[in-house]
């Protein structure tokens, strides 16, 4: 189960997007504000896995990149 519950995870937001879309779409008037909530939740999700991917490659990088200098130094 825990292999199968990342790449479910992983398209949770992007459903969540779909899903306020078809929203947005089906309603009228004051209506279609109730389902801004649920874009600007799954946009966020999506927003904050980049920038948290981008800090962990970055941080590996880094590592990688003093083991290399410590074994030139050695």
């Amino acid at each position: 189960m825990k292999r199968l519950g990342y790449p479910l995870l992983s398209l949770a937001a992007p459903l969540l997007i779909v899903l306020a879309m078809l929203c947005l779409m089906h309603r009228q008037g004051s209506d279609r504000l109730q389902s801004m909530p649920a874009v600007l939740v799954g946009a966020g999700l999506i927003i904050s896995g980049a920038v948290g991917r981008r800090r962990r490659r970055s941080k590996l990088l880094a590592a990688l990149h003093s083991t290399q200098t410590d074994e030139q130094e050695h």
